[in-house]
C-alpha cells in the first residue's frame, strides 16, 4: 500500500513511527518534548514539538497520517476558530466540585451511566466546561465549538478547514458523547456551560479526516488509550492492565457498559467495538513506598518478594493509599493485617506489596468479568512489568494468559496502522471493517502452570477476606 506515519502527541513529548503499511514493519521513528506544562497547555507548542520530531526527512515518501492524542484536554474556540484560552488538561483537578455539581444536576450517578455510560470526572471536558462558566465566564460567553488534543492537531494538519472532526474513541471521554448511541448529546453540553457549542464530526473508523493541502491523508485520529490498544492489536478476550502510579484495567467488547455505580467508564475504541474501563488509584506507588520502607529499590524488592512464598505468611496488604476508587473508598487509607512474629520479615512484606498491588488490580478485572467481558489473556503494560515478582505472581492471580509487550510507541504505532486502514480503503484494497493484519508485537508470555491457579486463588480469597472485614460491602462485585 505505501508507508504510513503515526504520531503520538502526548503530555510530555511528541513521538512519531514511519511504517510500512503492509506489514507494519517500523521504518523511521521520531521524538520531541513538550515543553513542561502545567494543568494548562500552549496547543502551540504541540505543533512546535511536532515540527521537531519530524525534522531530518521523517516523514519522506509518506502517504497518509494517523494521530494519537493525550486525552480529555479541552481547547474552545471562538466564533472564528481562535484559541480562547491555553488549553485544559486531564489532570487539572480544579474540576472534582464541578464533576461533584454535574452528577447532582442529571440527577446522580445512575443517571448519567445511563445517558454517556459514564459518571462526571474532573478529567472530562464536560467538567472543564462548567468549571469554566462558573470561573471564567467572559471566556465561557466566547466558546462558539470545543475540540480535544487529537481534534485540534488533525484541524491544524488539515489546514483549518470548515469541517472539524472527532473519532468515536476520543468523543466517548468528552462526558457528553454516548457511547450506546454512539450520539453526542447537545444538552449535556448546554448543562455544563450554559450554552450550545458547536461539536466536532464524529467519524467512522476508517474514514479519513481529509487531505493536507498537500495531498496527504490524515486518518480520523483517536485518544492514546484508544490507539494503544489498536498498536497492541488487543481483540474479544483480551484485557490490557496499566502499572502506573495509578492502575488501570480495559477491555474489548462488543457493546457499551452502562454502570450505575459509576465503576465502569464506557470508552469506544478505534476500531467499532468498545472499551469498559475500570480505574484503580494504586498501583506501583504502593510498591514504591513500599521499597522506601524497606530500604531497597524496586528491583531489590522484587528480590525480597521472591524470598517469601505465596500468600506472605499471612500478611495482607490493602494498597488502598490514596483512598481508592475501586472500590469506591476515596477517604481510607492503606492498612496491613496479619501481622506475627513468623511473618514479621523483609521478605514478606515485600511479597504483600506485589500481591496487594495485583489482587486491587483483579478485583478491576473482575469488574468487568462480571459484566459478561471475557478475558483470557492480559496484556501487562510499564516497567513494573518487567520485574520478575509481577510476572511470577500476575498469572495466578489474574487466572489468565499473562503477556508483556517489548517497550514500544504503542499509541503512535495505533494512529499508523489506523493511518493504513484508512489508506488502503481509499486504495480499494481493505475494507472498512477489517483494519490491517499487522503482526503482534513481540513480547514474553507467562502462562499459570499446574497448582498456580489453585494457589491464586487461595491468595486473591485471603486478600478478599480480610477486605471485606476492613471495609464490609465496599466491593460488592467480589
Amino acid at each position: 500500500m505505501g508507508i504510513v506515519a503515526g504520531l503520538d502527541s502526548s503530555s510530555d513529548s511528541t513521538r512519531i513511527v514511519v511504517c510500512d503499511a503492509d506489514t507494519g514493519a517500523v521504518l523511521r521513528q521520531g521524538y520531541a518534548p513538550h515543553p513542561s506544562s502545567s494543568p494548562e497547555g500552549d496547543p502551540q507548542a504541540w505543533l512546535i514539538s511536532l515540527g521537531e520530531a519530524a525534522t531530518g526527512g521523517l516523514l519522506e515518501g509518506v502517504q497518509a497520517i494517523g494521530v494519537s492524542a493525550q486525552q480529555h484536554g479541552l481547547l474552545t474556540l471562538d466564533a472564528g476558530g481562535v484559541l480562547i484560552r491555553p488549553a485544559l488538561l486531564g489532570n487539572d483537578k480544579r474540576m472534582q466540585p464541578s464533576a461533584a455539581d454535574l452528577t447532582d444536576a442529571l440527577g446522580g450517578r445512575a443517571a448519567w451511566a445511563e445517558a454517556v455510560g459514564t459518571v462526571p470526572q474532573a478529567a472530562q471536558a464536560l467538567a472543564k466546561l462548567r468549571w469554566m462558566a462558573r470561573n471564567e465566564p467572559e471566556h465561557a460567553a466566547r466558546v462558539a465549538a470545543v475540540l480535544q488534543p487529537h481534534d485540534w492537531l488533525v484541524w491544524q494538519l488539515l489546514g483549518r478547514p470548515a469541517r472539524r472532526t472527532t473519532d468515536r474513541g476520543d468523543a466517548s471521554g468528552t462526558g457528553f458523547w454516548s457511547a450506546a448511541t454512539e450520539s453526542w448529546r447537545p444538552d449535556l453540553v448546554e448543562l455544563a456551560l450554559g450554552r450550545q457549542a458547536v461539536l466536532p464530526d464524529v467519524l467512522a473508523p476508517a474514514e479519513p479526516a481529509g487531505h493536507t493541502p498537500e495531498g496527504l491523508l490524515i486518518s480520523a485520529g483517536t485518544g492514546e488509550t484508544m490507539a494503544a490498544a489498536f498498536g497492541l492489536g488487543v481483540g474479544p478476550g483480551d484485557a490490557v492492565v496499566s502499572l502506573g502510579a495509578s492502575g488501570s484495567v480495559f477491555a474489548v467488547h462488543h457493546s457499551a457498559l452502562a454502570d450505575s455505580s459509576g465503576t465502569i467508564t464506557s470508552f469506544a475504541d478505534a476500531t467499532g467495538m468498545h472499551l469498559p474501563v475500570v480505574h484503580t488509584l494504586n498501583a506501583v506507588r504502593v510498591l514504591r513506598g513500599t521499597a522506601e520502607l524497606l530500604g531497597t529499590d524496586l528491583p531489590g524488592l522484587s528480590e525480597l518478594a521472591l524470598a517469601s512464598s505465596p500468600g506472605s505468611y499471612g500478611l495482607v496488604l490493602l494498597p488502598y493509599l490514596e483512598g481508592e476508587r475501586t472500590p469506591h473508598l476515596p477517604h481510607t487509607a492503606g492498612s496491613l493485617s496479619g501481622l506475627r512474629r513468623e511473618s514479621m520479615k523483609r521478605e514478606h512484606l515485600a511479597r504483600a506489596a506485589f500481591e496487594g498491588m495485583l489482587c486491587g488490580l483483579t478485583d478491576a478485572l473482575d469488574v468487568l468479568r462480571g459484566r459478561g467481558v471475557e478475558v483470557r489473556r492480559v496484556f501487562l503494560l510499564g516497567a513494573a512489568a518487567e520485574l520478575p515478582a509481577v510476572q511470577a505472581i500476575a498469572p495466578a492471580l489474574f487466572g489468565a494468559q499473562v503477556v508483556v509487550p517489548q517497550p514500544a510507541d504503542y499509541a503512535a504505532l495505533g494512529a499508523a496502522r489506523q493511518a493504513a486502514w484508512s489508506l488502503g480503503v481509499q486504495q480499494g484494497v481493505l475494507s472498512p471493517q477489517q483494519p490491517p493484519l499487522w503482526p503482534a508485537p513481540a513480547g514474553e508470555v507467562f502462562d499459570p502452570v499446574g497448582e498456580d491457579t489453585a494457589v491464586g486463588q487461595a491468595v486473591r480469597q485471603q486478600y478478599a477476606t480480610v477486605r471485606e472485614q476492613t471495609h464490609p460491602g465496599a466491593f460488592p462485585a467480589a
